[in-house]
């Protein structure tokens, strides 16, 4: 299995932010109640999103890491985009509290307490939240999960959550300002909301199969150094991510005197190169089209008994030739 990593390995991932979340949200709780802060109060319940979120990511990856069946014939990775898109919807109802709170607290003018503790408790536990998001976030992108990707975001979310907090206590010791407090909590608010809604509207973009411009960047940077020998254009490329899978199609022109034969066996090179090339498990089905004599200039094949025009050039593949349902080719 190439670069990517086992599903066994992501659950016990997600079962380590769990864990992690568990132990951070208790330091943050404990620091609230000693203090009173909204700021770290906004900072503690932001933990507890943490904590569901990471429970749920353990559960969604399990069922992802299940190979394709009869009912699920490309296999259960969307349910990644499901946990993130929850996980957003959590950090904007957090929001949304925090907002509330810090509003309430400006009303009866709250003051904290004991803000030396509290601003040791906070940094101890916002260390501990930014490299655990920094980890997961990288580990995500490497291994390509929406899910343990959303989990980092969100935990790194956390630990500029705690900046801002620790940044605002400092100032409300300094100055004696109580009003400084709230008025943070506010601003993290703010911040989580627009957090929640980049993860909503990215997990609707995948449950959607809205265009993966990097992956198909990816796919004509694999196809194009290829496109040649026999192998003469590619256009109606679609590919989709799902979880650790990627679904991919397209149609590849060929020369018209090929036999079935040779094009199917031509065809299935192409995507067993192309398997071994991408990370994580990937499903790659590809049509083949006649060439009609309409490609001659840029064929470079030269065992071939039906030129129409003689060679001029290979053409370099782009992803708008490749996405394109109609073939854009020369006339003979």
């Amino acid at each position: 299995m190439s670069a990517a990593a086992r599903p066994e390995k992501h659950t016990a991932i997600a079962a380590l932010s769990f864990v992690v979340a568990v132990v951070l949200l208790g330091v943050k709780f404990w620091a609230f109640e000693r203090t009173g802060s909204q700021a770290i109060f906004s900072d503690a319940l932001e933990s507890i999103v943490n904590v569901v979120a990471a429970a749920v990511a353990f559960g969604v990856l399990a069922y992802a890491g299940q190979p394709a069946d009869r009912d699920h014939p490309f296999g259960h990775g969307k349910v990644e985009f499901f946990s993130a898109a929850f996980e957003g919807g959590l950090i904007a109802t957090a929001a949304v509290v925090i907002l509330w709170q810090a509003g309430d607290a400006l009303f009866h003018r709250t003051t904290p307490r004991e803000l030396d503790f509290g601003l040791v408790l906070t940094l101890v536990a916002g260390l501990g939240n930014g490299a655990l998001g920094a980890f997961l976030i990288r580990y995500g992108q490497r291994h390509h999960s929406a899910a343990i990707e959303a989990d980092g975001h969100h935990v790194l979310s956390d630990f500029v959550t705690s900046l801002g907090v620790i940044g605002g206590l400092l100032m409300v010791r300094l100055t004696g300002l109580w009003w400084l407090d709230p008025v943070v909590a506010a601003l993290m608010g703010l911040l989580l909301l627009v957090t929640g809604w980049r993860l909503v509207s990215r997990a609707l973009g995948g449950l959607l199969d809205a265009e993966d411009p990097e992956l198909l960047r990816q796919l004509v940077a694999l196809l194009g150094p290829r496109v040649r020998d026999g192998l003469i254009r590619v256009h109606h490329l679609r590919a989709i991510r799902a979880g650790r899978s990627r679904h991919v199609s397209a149609h590849l022109v060929v020369p018209e005197f090929w036999t079935v034969q040779q094009a199917h066996d031509a065809a299935e090179a192409l995507a067993n190169a192309l398997s071994r090339e991408l990370p994580g498990h990937s499903d790659i089905d590809f049509h083949t089209d006649p060439c009609e004599r309409a490609y001659c200039r840029g064929c470079d094949l030269d065992a071939c008994s039906v030129r129409a025009q003689p060679f001029v050039a290979l053409v370099p593949l782009t992803v708008d030739e490749a996405v394109a349902p109609d073939p854009d080719v020369h006339p003979r």
